[in-house]
């Protein structure tokens, strides 16, 4: 075991209290000539949080210092929350002053206030481990001997100051990357430097360009990484085939988007008897090609994710990788993980499952819209082209009614809010925002998908070897009491809300009541800002919204870093029986980095795709500058309210544009209400507004409202 393993595990087992180094010294028997070498393994796992030493020299784990580790996420109006590593922890609110000079995404360790009772827990930064914004992307502002770079990510809340020598070529309102050259703190702004200049104010593509470089996004793959897909053989080898179930002849097929060329997933299923079926969900085997630690591998942890934006992906994987050798192409041999269910109908239950590596050959690749056309369009066209599969596909759909009111049954929060994708012309300018589907195709692959990942996740828990779950904390008290204040407003009740206890069974049954009204987007939302965020992690507290006691995700590996770690390590247990200890001890130190990692990578690349749609938007809103819409209020503040328009295009009607009267803001009722008239705006309202700005620099719509 390393020095480091033996140190943290003396202080997770056997310290019983704090110990001075010199007390360290002796406990480990640390000679004269080593200790300088020891000395430096606990300033590394000093940096990374895992111990903590006081102002008074004495070291220990930080928890049992009452201190918190995690990663800030930034409000724009200045205040913070800690994101804590242990998902049982709750979010820690932080005031502007008790950050200490951490940034957002910035990873910490906080120390718990004493708060009012009621109120959520307060902390204050007392260690930076890891700054998260080595660059950043604003505008630049010159005022002479100096600037300032005003971010583009409001998050970052502080300027940066630039001195005039370290301009390089740009100007005044040129959009700029700037590296931090002196961290912020209490009372300093932080000190860059000007590195690149991505363009000046106007410039066509500069939005998105911009974007992708505050995000701090990958760009193209290095020729390294290239060379290391490129040298891959195509071929499988003879005697991989032969430590493989051979599926080849089992017919499966791909249902996917239109566009989608990175096939993660081949469906197959088989009619047992009349009252049992077999599902196969079978994956690409990533991890054949990506061995762990190798340069494609590094580069693969390093992104985390595939990112898609408006106008292009990022993927986590070379194209001869993601497109290519992996993707589960018709009618071409892929290697695959797959994981066999078998079903039985009536009363409908599991009744068994075998994971097993395989080698597939797709029959088809279908589309959604396709599988639409068949199943709930009747096209016989269709039906007839694929008519040696056609039958399978309504047995799939019969398999997903059961997988469906199973999810039902145990109370699953199943959201149908409406995503929208923006269509692009040549030029990349927005012409359309379309509502994409969410019909029984997808819904199809997504039960399966889910399946699978509890399949996967339950094996691995009861076999008691390390792993990387997908977890889902039960909500935060104190926000669930706030939201079922919120929906009084509308006359619904949360079933044990008022308490702050909440089943995930009550709030699917709330959606089901605002489901077709003018609120349910609304509610859907507020519901969401009330609910825990998803992370990875390798302690299993089970999945909240799915109502399930295990989950992972195993179903992406071409696209998600979480998942090709999951089958390193289910290949593993189905190879040798169980992890060596030596394995086992290995995946326990690094698991807890990845966890974080991935599901900081995750949230990164969630941001961007949002951010990429959201500028879009905007862009697309331009041409309506003028025009009259109905919308639904979907926030409301001291300065405005929020309305959302059919579209799900959102913008702002700001309180100094509403003249008939003095409105005040009553924030326990999320109101504004005129003075004289009594005239309320409130959540959830139907408005009609004028589109009067809309400002692609700034990313912001603003209307007014029509007078009747």
């Amino acid at each position: 075991m390393s020095a480091r393993n033996q140190i943290q595990q003396f202080f997770q087992q056997k310290a019983d209290r704090p110990l001075k180094l010199s007390e360290l010294y002796q406990h480990f028997d640390i000679a004269q000539d080593q200790r300088k070498h020891f000395k430096k393994v606990l300033q590394e796992l000093e940096k990374a949080g895992e111990i903590y030493c006081n102002k008074r020299g004495y070291y220990g784990i930080p928890q049992k210092f009452g201190l918190f580790r995690g990663r800030i996420e930034r409000n724009p109006r200045g205040f913070a929350f800690l994101l804590p590593d242990d998902p049982q922890i709750e979010d820690v609110f932080i005031t502007s002053e008790n950050l200490q000079g951490a940034m957002h995404n910035d990873k910490v360790l906080v120390r718990p206030l004493p708060d009012s009772k009621g109120k959520r827990r307060a902390g204050e930064v007392v260690r930076i481990l890891e700054r998260a914004n080595k660059t950043i992307v604003g505008e630049l502002d010159h005022y002479g001997s100096y600037g300032f770079v005003i971010p583009d990510n409001k998050r970052i809340y502080k300027d940066v100051f630039v001195p005039s020598d370290k301009f390089g070529q740009a100007h005044s309102e040129d959009k700029v990357v700037v590296r931090i050259t002196r961290w912020p703190e209490r009372d300093r702004s932080p000190e860059g430097k000007i590195i690149e200049v991505i363009g000046s104010k106007g410039d066509k593509g500069l939005d998105l360009e911009a974007m992708i470089r505050r995000l701090q996004l990958p760009q193209d793959f290095s020729p390294e990484v290239k060379d290391a897909a490129a040298r891959l053989p195509a071929e499988i080898p003879a005697e991989e085939i032969t430590r493989r179930e051979d599926l080849r002849d089992l017919p499966l097929v791909t249902i996917d988007g239109e566009d989608a060329k990175d096939f993660d997933d081949a469906v197959s299923i088989q009619r047992l008897d009349e009252n049992r079926v077999r599902l196969g969900v079978h994956i690409a085997d990533v991890s054949y090609y990506v061995r762990e630690g190798d340069i494609l591998d590094q580069e693969a942890y390093r992104r985390g994710t595939s990112i898609y934006l408006v106008d292009r992906v990022i993927p986590m994987l070379p194209e001869r990788l993601s497109n290519n050798l992996c993707s589960l192409r018709p009618r071409e041999d892929r290697l695959a993980v797959t994981v066999f269910i078998d079903y039985q109908l009536e009363p409908f239950e599991k009744l068994d499952y075998h994971i097993t590596p395989s080698i597939i050959n797709s029959n088809y690749r279908l589309t959604y819209n396709e599988v639409r056309e068949m199943l709930e369009h009747d096209n016989k066209e269709l039906q007839e082209q694929y008519a040696d599969f056609y039958p399978r596909l309504e047995t799939m759909a019969e398999l997903h009614d059961n997988l469906r009111s199973g999810r039902h049954l145990r109370g699953t929060i199943d959201f149908d809010m409406p995503e929208v994708e923006v269509v692009l012309d040549e030029e990349g300018v927005p012409i359309e925002l379309q509502k994409r589907p969410h019909g029984l195709p997808e819904q199809i692959i997504e039960e399966f998908m889910i399946a699978a990942n509890r399949v996967i996740a339950e094996h691995v828990y009861w076999q008691e070897e390390p792993f990387i779950y997908r977890v889902h904390d039960k909500p935060d008290p104190e926000r669930i009491k706030t939201f079922n204040e919120f929906i009084h407003n509308f006359g619904y009740h949360l079933k044990g809300g008022h308490n702050g206890e909440v089943h995930p069974g009550a709030l699917q049954q709330l959606l089901e009541k605002v489901a077709g009204t003018d609120r349910e987007n609304i509610v859907e939302s507020m519901m969401l800002r009330s609910l825990s965020k998803a992370i990875y992690s390798p302690v299993n507290i089970g999945h909240f919204g799915l109502s399930l006691d295990y989950y992972c995700h195993f179903t992406s590996p071409i696209r998600r870093y979480p998942d090709l770690v999951a089958h390193r390590i289910i290949k593993e247990i189905i190879a040798r029986g169980k992890l060596s200890a030596g394995r086992r001890q290995e995946l326990e130190n690094t698991l807890p980095e990845t966890a974080d990692h991935c599901s900081l990578q995750e949230r990164q690349a969630m941001e961007a795709e949002r951010d990429s749609v959201e500028l879009k938007k905007v862009e697309y809103m331009q041409q309506f500058v003028g025009e009259e819409f109905t919308g639904i209020i979907n926030g409301v503040t001291g300065f405005g309210f929020f309305v959302q328009l059919e579209n799900t295009a959102e913008g702002l009607v700001h309180v100094e544009d509403l003249t008939d009267d003095y409105y005040q803001y009553r924030e326990d009722q999320q109101i504004l209400i005129g003075e004289r008239t009594k005239n309320i705006y409130r959540l959830g309202d139907k408005v009609e507004v004028k589109l009067v700005r809309a400002s692609v620099e700034e990313r912001k719509l603003d209307f007014i409202v029509v007078d009747d």
